[in-house]
């Protein structure tokens, strides 16, 4: 995605509304998804039921393009940060679990992914809850950060900045992961450049219209040190603490932004954020 000078290149309307295709359909899977993750259910059967999702509605899981990754999600539960394999655990009340879904369509790719609590709200600890919800608040703050001529990296500055709020306000260490970074995403799921969850000394490139980037904080409830299991793929909080992630694939448009992997496009939460709505076609 960058051109000359390590510019950064923007997508045509065309190639958006081809991305927007991508996106939505990673959004109805996870909306899907978010219906089936109760006590008794394994990540596996839930793996499943995203491969025949995205296929029966002529996608392909781009996860599965990865080198040696033949899984449609990853599902990271509890002290599992990302990258977590599908397989026959099965979840317990409770439990928290991160699901991150991609596909391909035409061509153009989408990414995203939440983190939900097993048996709903009334089943989690309140620091887990606590947890989820600044996690996905400073997913929509980073979004926020992002405008045409405004600097790539201040998505990390917002994301960091709005995580210290919520510890202040929570009461809670949290922790924000600096070895797994958001990416650019068009023609291949992960492209250039890398974006920081988290606030550097450096700028980065200027965000120029037509942009597309991942954005993707991955936080804890304690240290930030991670470790990846005997897999090869799953992270772990070293300590053990829990660990939430969110995750959009975004459009920055030279009106505001859009949001490619939201049904809505992200109108209610960009709205709620004081960032503008900008799509190409509000019926899509």
């Amino acid at each position: 995605m960058f051109g000359r000078r390590g510019r950064l290149q923007g997508r045509t309307d065309e190639q958006l509304l081809l991305m927007r295709e991508a996106g939505l359909l990673v959004g109805r899977t996870l909306e899907m998804l978010a219906g089936e993750v109760r006590p008794g259910v394994t990540t596996l059967e839930l793996d499943r039921l995203a491969e025949e999702f995205i296929r029966s509605h002529g996608g392909i899981p781009n996860f599965q393009l990865v080198p040696g990754y033949s899984h449609t999600l990853c599902t990271s539960v509890n002290d599992e940060v990302v990258h977590g394999i599908p397989r026959s655990r099965v979840l317990e009340a409770g439990d928290i679990v991160s699901i991150d879904c991609g596909a391909e369509v035409k061509g153009w790719n989408g990414d995203a992914a939440f983190t939900a609590v097993v048996g709903g709200p009334e089943a989690g600890r309140p620091e887990d809850l606590a947890l989820i919800d600044a996690t996905e608040a400073s997913l929509y703050a980073g979004i926020a950060a992002m405008q045409v001529g405004g600097r790539l990296y201040a998505v990390g500055d917002a994301v960091e900045a709005s995580i210290e709020a919520a510890a202040a306000r929570d009461g809670n260490a949290y922790g924000v992961i600096d070895e797994y970074v958001g990416h650019g995403i068009g023609t291949q799921m992960h492209m250039d450049p890398q974006i920081p969850n988290y606030a550097v000394r450096e700028t980065g490139p200027k965000l120029v219209d037509g942009f597309t980037g991942a954005i993707e904080p991955m936080i804890t409830l304690g240290s930030t040190d991670t470790k990846v299991l005997g897999d090869e793929w799953t992270v772990v909080t070293a300590d053990g603490s829990r660990a939430a992630h969110s995750e959009h694939s975004v459009a920055v448009r030279e009106d505001g932004l859009w949001i490619l992997t939201a049904i809505d496009g992200g109108k209610a939460a960009l709205e709620a954020v004081g960032a503008a709505y900008a799509p190409l076609d509000v019926s899509v």
